[in-house]
């Protein structure tokens, strides 16, 4: 159901730069919104796994806890076995990276090593471990790209509104309603961005479930990770890399939940919950 739920969601974002495309530029104009977004995107995408290492001060572990549950998740699944990183933070957290199964990472802060057991650990890395084979850094790099695209034209909505271009220029345009079309089209596009994003994240629940073999591991973990993120917020966090994390580094409720890139906690353990052990 996740799976259908992602492809519904890109296609609604697809016909919606199709849609606001052919109301400003025409189709010429949504193909040029396209390619600029996804030239901005696929350097983020190519080297995602550098730039978010450094960005976290990362360094490469060949051995050790983290280094050996990942190699006994890989083995028993019969994964690629990745790179692996411990992160110099106190905040309990972990995030994968890379843009296949094959150059992927997945790294964890030293502070997820304190307070978790080797089951739970378990647990977090199969979720990790899903994420890269799921090609979520692929899925989520195409939504950005699209909803980036929607973004740009509303962009050109705006400047059109105050020019008085358009596509309707014989017809008379309706500056308001540009103005308008500027504001909503890239605002749905995030929030559907967004619920891709979501969606991804309870399948990593699942599947990360599957992998480690029992679900309260992850369950269990979860909690502790809510609360260890609570405790001890992680400074300085790039907003632009909050959705790769297990737990969003990023406080926030009510409205600002619409905008946020992982589901309700208690909802993710509710599901973990009633899974059954494999």
């Amino acid at each position: 159901m996740n799976t259908l739920r992602t492809f519904f969601l890109l296609t609604v974002l697809t016909v919606m730069l199709v849609a606001i495309g052919g109301l400003i530029g025409g189709q010429g104009g949504a193909l040029i919104a396209l390619i600029m977004a996804g030239i901005m995107n696929l350097g983020s995408y190519w080297f995602s796994d550098k730039i978010v290492i450094a960005m976290y001060r990362g360094e490469q572990v060949t051995s050790g806890p983290l280094y050996d549950v990942v190699a006994e998740i890989c083995q028993r699944n019969q994964l690629p076995m990745p790179r692996v990183y411990l992160l110099p933070q106190d905040t309990p957290n972990a995030f994968a990276t890379g843009r296949n199964p094959q150059h992927a990472v997945v790294a964890a802060t030293e502070g997820i090593l304190r307070i978790l057991s080797r089951e739970e650990l378990a647990g977090v890395m199969a979720h990790e471990m899903s994420h890269v084979m799921n090609r979520d850094i692929l899925i989520g790099s195409i939504a950005a790209t699209i909803a980036g695209a929607i973004a740009y034209l509303g962009h050109m909505a705006q400047w059109a509104a105050i020019f008085g271009g358009g596509r309707d220029d014989e017809e008379g345009s309706n500056p308001i309603a540009m103005i308008a079309l500027a504001i909503i089209a890239p605002l749905a596009a995030m929030l559907v961005q967004m619920a891709i994003s979501r969606s991804r994240e309870y399948l990593a629940d699942e599947r990360g479930a599957r992998m480690c073999g029992n679900p309260q591991y992850l369950a269990n973990a979860l909690r502790k990770l809510e609360m260890g993120n609570r405790a001890l917020p992680m400074h300085h966090v790039n907003e632009a890399t909050a959705h790769m994390f297990i737990v969003s580094p990023l406080s926030g409720g009510g409205i600002a939940s619409l905008f946020s890139t992982h589901p309700p906690m208690a909802e993710r353990i509710r599901r973990l919950e009633e899974m059954r052990s494999f």
